[in-house]
């Protein structure tokens, strides 16, 4: 991701494979990853034109940039949740609304939703198989994890934080809630993640509670700054937690300076 002249964020993305008698895929990943999908799903022997639908846990560039592409290719639907409609059907609203590093590079272009989903909602997959919709805002409004149960899979997107890594989210309240409503299930045996090593088991339930300790303590420390400093301005107060929490010089840019007025925001955390 281009943060300035010769300056580069290095970030990845999972996008993850369900195979079932059709293949359904969750995230697109950026612009152009269709060549390295399309490779991977003949690699194991399917067919990409099995591929029937590609399920968004949001709309953020690196995990919708490469549906249109995808869509063209495999000929599959696309499905989101209700409240990141809007970023994913017009990506130059979202590029104005959230500016990020590089957006038209990581994004093919809009791409029409096929199907709405929202909290409670189960895809079926085929042969007793299915999602289960947990709606997790607070990364992004619309942002969901998906259930599958035959494995007991939780796949959940960006809505936990890696502690050490950039945050990023929108709503500091809402991101607290949503991993609080994933521990309180009691049933996850595996836990993958959009950007961290898959977790098993009691991993699984200590992954999410890591991520919630790991906003709090964010929270902290912004308001402790915001005190020192007697300063509410983003850059300011975001520079001072960069450098107490030791993240490196190429955080500092409009995806941290956006969570850490999330934080500015926030009551009773």
């Amino acid at each position: 991701m281009p943060i300035g002249q010769d300056r580069f964020l290095e970030r990845f993305v999972y996008t993850y494979l369900i195979y079932e008698d059709n293949i359904w895929m969750v995230d697109s990943g950026v612009s152009g990853s269709k060549d390295i999908i399309r490779d991977y799903i003949r690699e194991t022997g399917r067919e990409p034109s099995e591929t029937v639908a590609v399920v968004l846990t949001h709309a953020h560039p690196d995990h919708v940039g490469g549906a249109l592409g995808i869509q063209k290719t495999m000929g599959c639907k696309i499905a989101a949740h209700s409240d990141d409609v809007r970023w994913i059907e017009d990506v130059a609203l979202q590029n104005r609304e959230r500016p990020v590093p590089g957006f038209q590079s990581l994004v093919e272009g809009s791409v029409k939703v096929n199907r709405i989903l929202n909290d409670g909602d189960v895809i079926a997959l085929g042969a007793g198989s299915n999602l289960e919709i947990i709606h997790t805002p607070g990364h992004s409004k619309g942002h969901i994890a998906l259930f599958y149960k035959n494995d007991a899979v939780m796949i959940t997107g960006d809505c936990v934080p890696v502690p050490g890594d950039m945050p990023v989210y929108d709503d500091v309240a809402s991101s607290l809630m949503s991993i609080d409503k994933l521990l309180r299930r009691d049933n996850i045996a595996v836990l993958l993640s959009s950007w961290d090593e898959h977790r098993y088991g009691s991993q699984a339930y200590k992954s999410l509670q890591q991520g919630a300790d790991y906003i709090r303590k964010i929270h902290q420390e912004v308001i402790r700054q915001k005190s020192t400093l007697n300063s509410s301005d983003v850059r300011v107060v975001a520079a001072m937690v960069s450098e107490r929490l030791g993240f490196p010089e190429t955080t500092l840019n409009p995806i941290f300076f956006r969570s850490i007025e999330a934080h500015l925001k926030a009551t009773d955390i």
